[in-house]
């Protein structure tokens, strides 16, 4: 557990949105290309909102929106920024005959000359405003291409974005937003993350119910539970070692693993209760003749389910590939635990955990077959 505990401790989330895709890849492959040449294909956005309509063509907000793109080309994982600015740049150039050096803002008076240069809106034409700017020249957005970088870096670079718009575009008077399907991913692994405690919690929870339920003793829920916790703390210390990262691919791994590796604790005890009955309270015996009828069933289960997941491994798709790695592992780490520890601290902790309630549960599993097994004596 020490050792799970420290493993745990080093894990760390950093997906990225093509994480899963193998190395191989074609799609990878061409990443790689674009990230070299147009510094990656990822899009963020920023949506800008004047609050009043043809706001975007006035020349101070265009002033702001090319002061934000040279914000934005000063960090090193981000493309050249594409926005209604660079359009009126362009027109500005052609206006004076392609010359490179005129293609800057132009100022009040050359707006007034460059009409004829400046693509309209009208609404059944398609032209390149209307994929920057909306109907009502109100909100318009800059667009750029963000490298294949990890959550903890996009998170980074949002945090300190925000500031620095807030600078240019005063908050009172704009509403900017930072958008775009890098933002949303982000979003999106931090849900499933926070989720990632609150469903395990949940488990535990409706798992501890069950067993209250069927076992009406609190001292062996907790035995129960820590069978159970163990392995998913070693899970989580094996992704520490290894380097593999919490990520949507992966959050899912802690729950299906709890809810499948309890069965066998449930099993091995519901055993273990009706030996207590046949012997007298006789806790070794009763351990023992409970490991004899369960733990080949456990053996056989374990191995189908860590075969039958360890199938996943094979996937070229690399979420497939750590769901079939992690869980099997957990659940043959949760199948050694249920035959060897669990026996083991019922003898260490006899009169501690057998309790006269749980050997006289609400629900009795196996009342029938006692019934069945006295009738069948009484017509011998």
């Amino acid at each position: 557990m020490v050792i799970g505990i420290v493993g745990a401790s080093l894990l760390h989330t950093s997906g990225t949105i093509v994480d899963d895709i193998s190395k191989k890849d074609p799609i990878y492959k061409d990443l790689l290309f674009f990230e070299k040449h147009f510094k990656g294909i990822m899009p963020l956005e920023i949506s800008i909102d004047t609050r009043k309509k043809k706001g975007v063509l006035q020349l101070s907000v265009l002033k702001k929106i090319d002061r934000l793109q040279d914000t934005l080309a000063k960090y090193p994982e981000l493309s050249k920024a594409l926005s209604v600015v660079e359009v009126i740049k362009t027109a500005k150039q052609a206006f004076y005959g392609g010359d490179p050096q005129f293609y800057t803002l132009p100022n009040s008076n050359e707006i007034a000359f460059m009409a004829d240069y400046i693509p309209d809106m009208k609404p059944k034409k398609r032209t390149i405003l209307k994929n920057f700017i909306d109907s009502t020249y109100q909100i318009t957005r800059v667009s750029v291409q963000m490298a294949n970088v990890g959550t903890t870096k996009i998170d980074s670079i949002q945090k300190n974005l925000r500031p620095k718009i807030d600078s240019i575009f005063n908050p009172s008077k704009y509403t900017v937003n930072i958008t775009g399907t890098s933002v949303v991913f982000l979003k999106g692994t931090n849900f499933l993350i926070r989720n990632l405690w609150e469903s395990i919690a949940l488990a535990i929870v409706i798992i501890a119910a069950i067993l209250a339920f069927l076992f009406t003793s609190w001292r062996m829920i907790i035995i129960s539970l820590i069978q159970n916790i163990i392995p998913q703390l070693m899970t989580a210390a094996l992704m520490g070692f290894i380097g593999i990262p919490i990520k949507p691919s992966t959050i899912l791994i802690f729950s299906i693993a709890l809810g499948i590796s309890v069965d066998n604790s449930i099993q091995f005890l519901s055993r273990y209760r009706l030996q207590l009955k046949h012997s007298n309270h006789n806790i070794p015996y009763s351990v023992i003749s409970a490991l004899k009828e369960t733990g080949y069933s456990m053996i056989y289960s374990s191995t189908v389910l860590f075969f039958g997941f360890g199938v996943f491994v094979l996937s070229t798709f690399g979420g497939t590939q750590a769901l079939g790695l992690l869980v099997s592992i957990t659940l043959l780490v949760a199948g050694m635990l249920n035959m060897f520890v669990l026996p083991s601290m019922l003898l260490t902790l006899d009169r501690w955990s057998t309790t006269k309630a749980f050997e006289e549960p609400i629900l009795d599993i196996y009342e029938d077959d006692e019934h069945e097994n006295r009738d069948d004596g009484m017509a011998g």
